[in-house]
């Protein structure tokens, strides 16, 4: 079994998030605790959930701050796991325990700690490791499970990508509605915030999204509740285009990490257009570093208004060190992923204020795009996005049916 990637991160948050399926009203009063922890609560096709896992599940979603933690909801989301598992069970997969010590360990990874630390942490709180291996094995072998069903089904043909590219002809494109999360992350708070990042992904609605980036992004969008107006899906970076066009509206991206800070994405809407919309080959750029703290973002508030071009950054910086302005031009895959994010939002000769290098503002500006088809790379992200997206449609059909045709005993 390989590695445990992006779509089973995908997996285990919608695990974690329990979606209902009818069961709520009666499964709501299913106690976590009961005299003995270990009889059964529910049975799903004679397979049993017993009240020692329902609050063992109960707590390890509690401790990752995820939604989903009610009595009602840990059930209906154990039943979901028996279900898969039984699935898994009917196709003889059988996860490795390679491939279950690779997971485990990327799981631990997104909280920068080790197994071993993630585990012992765990402990203190008073979840058995079992808890965090079965939700982490459930995860890989339901993967497991979509790929050998669905992945024989999945054809992306090239309408669909041109589609997708907004590239049929020579015109035609797709635009996005997306908002942001960006959270600072200094070395001595990654930890935390990366774990406030994990919560926030498992959002599913707008104003949800909204209240997060209100209270902790440190973006220009924060006012706005980190929304963004329509943008040309290619002048987002490269490696960012296909996480959202990954995703379904309401969805957020798992956590991404960038220069001492950790950025999230929801879609908001997405939608074909008929104007041309070029890919790009290189953007150049001007980066003016003001030192300081609130005295430099006022400074560089005022400098929006007496500059129009990146051209008269250069009479700004006249007679500084030569290294308070740089001026380049990168492919977009070279571009920081930072300073790729806010070029993406600009237009010629605007201007972002929101990042910082060290103890300086950065004043970035937007000199200008050169327009050029890079075609291949671009249409291998966007048929991998597509094949994921039918696959988890495919996978929740299925885990529907499933359901429907179980036998689901609450005791």
């Amino acid at each position: 079994m390989q590695k445990l990637g992006t779509s089973a991160v995908t997996w285990i948050k919608r695990t974690a998030m329990a979606s209902a399926f009818g069961l709520g009203a009666s499964l709501a009063a299913v106690p976590a605790t009961a005299q003995n922890l270990f009889a059964p609560a529910v049975l799903v096709n004679e397979d049993a959930v017993t009240n020692f896992e329902i609050q063992q599940r109960q707590r390890f979603l509690q401790l990752l701050n995820a939604p989903g933690t009610s009595s009602g909801e840990v059930v209906e989301a154990l039943i979901e796991d028996r279900l898969k598992m039984q699935a898994a069970k009917s196709l003889g997969l059988v996860p490795t325990e390679e491939g279950i010590e690779q997971a485990l360990e990327e799981f631990a990874g997104r909280a920068n700690l080790s197994r071993a630390e993630f585990t012992s942490a765990l402990k203190r709180a008073g979840v058995d490791a079992e808890t965090y291996r079965d939700f982490v094995v459930i995860g890989i072998t339901w993967r497991e499970v979509v790929r050998a069903r669905f992945n024989g089904r999945v054809q992306i043909t090239d309408a669909e990508i041109d589609r997708a590219l907004g590239a049929s002809g020579s015109s035609g494109g797709v635009r996005v509605l997306i908002s942001e999360i960006i959270m600072p992350a200094p070395p001595q708070q990654a930890a935390a915030v990366q774990a406030r990042a994990e919560r926030i992904s498992q959002i599913t609605t707008i104003a949800g999204f909204s209240a997060e980036a209100r209270r902790y992004s440190a973006t220009a969008s924060r006012g706005a509740g980190g929304r963004l107006p329509w943008m040309d899906i290619n002048k987002l970076p490269p490696q960012l285009r296909g996480i959202i066009l990954g995703l379904a509206p309401g969805e957020v991206s798992d956590p991404i990490g960038i220069p001492n800070a950790v950025a999230l994405f929801q879609l908001r809407d997405i939608e074909e257009t008929t104007a041309p919309r070029p890919d790009y080959s290189a953007i150049e750029y001007a980066a003016y570093f003001i030192p300081g703290g609130d005295a430099a973002r006022a400074q560089a508030e005022t400098l929006k208004g007496q500059i129009d071009t990146c051209d008269d950054l250069y009479g700004v910086a006249q007679g500084q060190p030569e290294e308070v302005l740089e001026r380049t031009s990168k492919t977009p895959a070279d571009l920081p992923s930072d300073i790729a994010i806010e070029l993406a939002k600009l237009d010629a000769n605007e201007v972002s204020t929101a990042l910082r290098r060290g103890d300086n503002v950065m004043f970035l500006m937007l000199c200008g795009r050169t327009a050029a088809i890079n075609e291949e790379t671009t249409r291998e992200d966007v048929a991998s996005a597509l094949r994921q997206q039918r696959l988890v449609g495919y996978a929740d059909s299925y885990l529907e049916q499933l359901k429907a045709d179980a036998t689901i005993i609450v005791k």
